[in-house]
């Protein structure tokens, strides 16, 4: 039995977003049988329409769409939702997959690609959400940061940093690590769910970008490139209140 079939559970929602009519009802047939419930839309407006309407899971975005660009559409949902998206780019279109990770994409499969790989990629996604095994607790406390997996919300300060889901998980292996380095293949195969191929550079968009973010709010934490061998998050200690007189 499929695990999206168990009694009681519900089959997770997926929003298709391409204007290749015969695509997306491919997708669909090949997508029942695996367990989830398909929505589809052939322009960004109607994509927004239908994320507008419906409890989605995960968002499958083409780069290339009529009357608002793939891009255009995931900084619409990014405005309002963290809603997961795989973007859908052009085989070899690099620029489109680095531009679609550091808008807030949580993956990308280069056209064409088999039903199979893109089915990967959605599980190895929503492996990453909460519930899926991450956290007994869900909270996890490390200097000034606050990590609460249930939420899918990090935030320093009290100000959310706003993170992609690939990037709360990479934090959150980094965090367990405690200053220990993570190297590339284990955020690679535990962060995105894929070994690692030398042509593929959305773990480094993912860690630049998250990089970014926290120095963003904190100069306490840095995000540290262990030459050769992976990530470290390093943590400096808090400063004294300056004295009075």
């Amino acid at each position: 039995m499929n695990p999206a079939d168990a009694p009681g559970e519900s089959k997770p929602t997926l929003l298709i977003v391409d204007d290749d009519q015969e695509l997306c009802a491919m997708l669909a047939e090949y997508l029942a049988p695996e367990g989830f419930l398909t929505l589809t839309a052939g322009t960004g407006p109607a994509g927004l329409e239908q994320l507008g309407r419906a409890a989605v899971d995960l968002v499958v975005l083409d780069v290339m769409l009529p009357e608002l660009s793939g891009f255009e559409v995931l900084r619409r949902i990014r405005a309002v939702s963290r809603v997961p998206v795989i973007m859908l780019t052009a085989r070899g279109e690099e620029v489109d997959r680095v531009v679609g990770l550091e808008m807030g994409a949580d993956d990308y499969l280069a056209k064409p690609f088999s039903p199979r790989e893109l089915v990967a990629r959605i599980r190895a996604v929503l492996r990453r959400m909460p519930g899926e095994g991450q956290s007994a607790s869900g909270l996890i406390l490390w200097g000034p940061l606050r990590l609460d997996l249930r939420a899918r919300r990090a935030d320093i300060a009290d100000r959310d940093l706003e993170l992609t889901s690939a990037e709360l998980r990479i934090l959150e292996l980094l965090v367990r690590a405690d200053t220990r380095t993570v190297t590339r293949d284990e955020l690679m195969t535990q962060a995105l769910g894929r070994r690692l191929l030398p042509t593929d550079r959305s773990l480094d968009t993912h860690v630049s970008n998250l990089r970014r973010k926290l120095m963003k709010h904190t100069d306490r934490l840095t995000l540290q490139s262990v030459r050769g061998s992976g990530y470290a998050l390093t943590l400096a200690p808090a400063r004294a209140p300056a004295s009075q007189g």
